[in-house]
């Protein structure tokens, strides 16, 4: 797991052709905008958030975000732990994002 500035983490993704995009913020989080193409799993669904990463490609690079950075730092420790190798943590999370933003369909 890493920390990367919103400018590092940004860099890397544009550079990374097997990445995923990881949004764990709430369904009230994500309605007011998410990152484009980005995959939403709640961290606070508890067991139900390690069902659904358990479902993940484990070979590729995960770019996971919170709102602030937080949460985010506890999924990519989670992920670490179930045997993801690399997942990146967005530092300052959402509420940083100077990037497109999207509304959920």
């Amino acid at each position: 797991m890493a920390d990367l500035s919103q400018e590092d983490w940004t860099k890397q993704l544009e550079e990374d052709n097997n990445s995923v995009v990881l949004d764990v913020r709430t369904q009230e989080e994500v309605d007011e905008g998410i990152i484009p193409n980005a995959l939403h799993i709640d961290i606070y669904k508890g067991q139900g958030f390690i069902y659904e990463l358990e479902e993940l490609d484990k070979t590729k690079n995960y770019y996971v975000y919170c709102r602030s950075g937080g949460r985010s730092g506890q999924a990519c420790a989670i992920m670490a732990q179930l045997g993801f190798n690399k997942a990146y943590n967005l530092v300052g999370g959402f509420n940083e994002w100077q990037g497109e933003v999207a509304n959920q369909e």
